[in-house]
């Protein structure tokens, strides 16, 4: 099945940062981000992975309305590193020179978002939004996810080498001569998997990472997108990524 893609018009000149928002059945929360991050100027593109909930539907009306924010419809899902991906192709085409990851379910607080924009303008590679540093909270998990998300990152860390507190967090900014630099025709990770090895070639790069201390909120509405299969193939695609060091 060839998947087809249909980017809105843009109708404003970009600004500086781009913020990208993959969306699968966001119906809840996704108007709700998207004021958020609009009230500090920053453009959105929100990606939708043909959510039968009516959050695409959502979206066409957030970008009707507002020239900042701009929609890109994909067919059916394909996951949030993909999403990811084509979102800063379309920023990295369009001349964006920062490009955050962010949820899009108020799991991450749009108060927090200018601090780790600054961050990676300040440092010239990555800013991480991390629950893992001093100052860093998560408000909402029961014990057995907070035990299984630390475990993750001192697997992490322990394969791969690295000093980031909080290498699976998806609220980050990268600076677009990194995403040139990494490449991202050459990343193979899909899924959740995806964040840790964009850590992962970002320190390989020589590239500086550095971690901003966030407040996590667990969603208040819809579900959770992480399943076992997507924690076991991140826990592969660490392995994989320690072979190749």
């Amino acid at each position: 099945m060839t998947d087809r893609r249909k980017l809105t018009e843009r109708r404003a000149a970009p600004t500086d940062v781009l913020v990208v928002l993959p969306t699968f059945n966001e119906k809840d929360n996704v108007e709700r981000v998207v004021a958020g991050v609009r009230h500090l100027g920053h453009d959105i593109l929100i990606v939708d992975d043909g959510s039968p909930d009516g959050t695409g539907e959502i979206a066409d009306r957030l970008a009707a309305s507002d020239s900042g924010v701009r929609v890109l419809h994909r067919e059916r899902k394909l996951g949030i590193g993909s999403a990811y991906e084509d979102g800063f192709r379309v920023g990295l085409a369009e001349g964006s020179g920062l490009f955050v990851e962010m949820d899009a379910d108020g799991s991450h607080r749009a108060r927090d978002l200018d601090a780790i924009v600054d961050a990676a303008r300040g440092c010239g590679g990555l800013a991480i939004g991390s629950r893992y540093v001093r100052g860093g909270h998560i408000v909402g998990w029961p014990a057995h996810r907070l035990l299984l998300s630390s475990g993750a990152n001192v697997y992490c860390r322990t394969l791969l080498g690295l000093r980031v507190r909080d290498c699976t967090s998806g609220f980050r900014c990268y600076t677009r001569a990194l995403l040139e630099a990494i490449r991202l025709d050459e990343v193979v990770s899909q899924g959740y998997s995806f964040q840790i090895e964009m850590v992962h070639r970002t320190v390989r790069l020589g590239y500086p990472v550095v971690e901003v201390p966030i407040q996590f909120e667990d969603r208040v509405a819809g579900a959770s997108k992480v399943s076992q299969g997507e924690i076991s193939r991140a826990l592969w695609t660490v392995l994989r990524l320690s072979m190749s060091r």
